[in-house]
């Protein structure tokens, strides 16, 4: 039994567990101001030294901490905000899955 369409505020009906236009455009502007306030990757500590940290912590760590799935992404259990102590502090990374990354942990993320 499959489940019904909803309507969305612009009067769309939408199929059940899909978005709708306007949904996904609004996402993707608050996404693109959100964005244009936060430094750069590099800025954040996001540099080749991160990237090669990652790469051996996923060889070491394959699977994704919550769901078990092949891991994709080193992730900061504790938001380290700016703070390089807490960036480069290994018993604060966990390994995960994009999908778990981006459904569970970017919820919890600072703005910084």
């Amino acid at each position: 039994m499959s489940k019904p369409p909803h309507l969305c505020h612009c009067g769309q009906i939408v199929p059940h567990g899909q978005r709708c236009a306007c949904q996904i455009k609004r996402t993707r502007a608050r996404n693109k101001r959100h964005d244009a306030t936060r430094p750069s990757a590099a800025r954040r500590g996001y540099n080749r030294d991160w990237r090669a940290a990652r790469a051996e912590y996923l060889k070491q760590h394959g699977n994704c901490a919550m769901c078990g799935a092949p891991a994709t992404l080193v992730d900061h259990r504790t938001p380290h905000c700016g703070d390089m102590r807490l960036f480069w502090d290994r018993t604060n990374w966990q390994a995960l899955c994009t999908p778990c990354h981006n459904r569970h942990k970017q919820r919890q993320e600072c703005d910084a």
